[in-house]
């Protein structure tokens, strides 16, 4: 290696050089790393959506079926009910804790929905399938007739595992349970037969 004044340099030159080149690379690879830290923080799209009416297709849904779709992050439950469903309707309505929607009116359903069968159409039962209680999810009973944790009249609905609270078909609350209120039926319109808006009305 020389010693010469030109050689020492040529060797800081050199040192130079590289020390630049490592600046840039780490600075790079910084940027890269951080470009997924950053992003991660955006919302994502289904986030943006959360409060969003979401649009459903009910085509496909036969006489005693039920569909679930996320709404605000929430199960609603759709329910076409048979025509023998929407006659029992009123027959136990001695049985309920709020038969006809009065109490909370405005929390459990908007207004097109304060009715014998809590609906815009008999035929489709629109409800958040979250218990009034505790915030559990009840499980389908529609089958009626006596049943384990059940009484031997069931009419056919809701049974919530977690605490013992029952809902009829309509989303009703029966009597001396914890659930305190009915099923929450969130805003919905009709865009057709077959299209269901759930989370936007008419008003809306």
């Amino acid at each position: 290696m020389s010693e010469t004044p030109g050689g020492r340099r040529q060797i800081d030159a050199s040192k130079r050089t590289w020390l630049i080149a490592s600046s840039c690379a780490g600075a790079v690879g910084g940027i890269a790393a951080a470009v997924p830290f950053v992003s991660s923080l955006q919302p994502s799209e289904k986030a943006r959506a959360a409060g969003a009416a979401v649009e459903v297709d009910i085509s496909a849904l036969t006489p005693g079926e039920k569909m679930t779709v996320e709404w605000r992050g929430k199960p609603v439950w759709i329910l076409r009910r048979t025509p023998e469903q929407i006659a029992e309707l009123p027959k136990h309505d001695a049985q309920l804790a709020d038969p006809k929607s009065e109490r909370k009116p405005d929390e459990q359903a908007p207004a097109y929905a304060r009715n014998e069968v809590r609906s815009i159409k008999p035929e489709y039962l629109v409800v958040v399938g979250i218990c009034t209680h505790l915030g559990c999810s009840p499980s389908d009973k529609f089958t009626p007739g006596a049943q384990p944790s059940l009484p031997e009249d069931w009419p056919g609905g809701f049974f919530c595992p977690c605490h013992g609270s029952t809902f009829d078909l309509a989303g009703r609350v029966f009597k001396n349970k914890p659930a305190p209120d009915n099923l929450e039926v969130p805003p919905h319109m009709y865009l057709s037969d077959a299209r269901l808006l759930i989370g936007a009305d008419k008003k809306a």
